[in-house]
């Protein structure tokens, strides 16, 4: 049976930013990138553990600001290497952030 989880509000994260939310026991890290899509995706990178959504976010990367690995947010593929992040099903109702898993 699918569950759904409130992440929070897309006005508490800034256009082209991520922040950090608790879900259900887990960390996650929300981006609102600038043409208005939200991704969901593990909080610490895999490679140094470096904080995700403080990464510089693009039309659907992140890239790691400890060490300039990027990601694909849409299917969390590392571009250029090897390591690749888990990304999570999200959707926007009502302005709400909605976690479905």
């Amino acid at each position: 049976m699918q569950q759904t989880f409130r992440i929070g509000l897309v006005s508490q994260i800034p256009s082209g930013e991520g922040r950090v939310f608790d879900v259900n026991g887990m960390r996650l890290a929300v981006f609102h990138t600038r043409a208005g899509e939200i991704f969901a995706t593990q909080a610490e990178c895999p490679h140094r553990g470096g904080p995700l959504a403080d990464g510089l976010v693009d039309a659907a990367t992140v890239v790691c600001p400890l060490h300039d690995r990027a990601y694909d947010l849409r299917t969390g593929a590392g571009l250029g290497h090897e390591c690749a992040i888990a990304t999570y099903p999200v959707e926007v109702s009502d302005g709400a952030i909605l976690l479905r898993k």
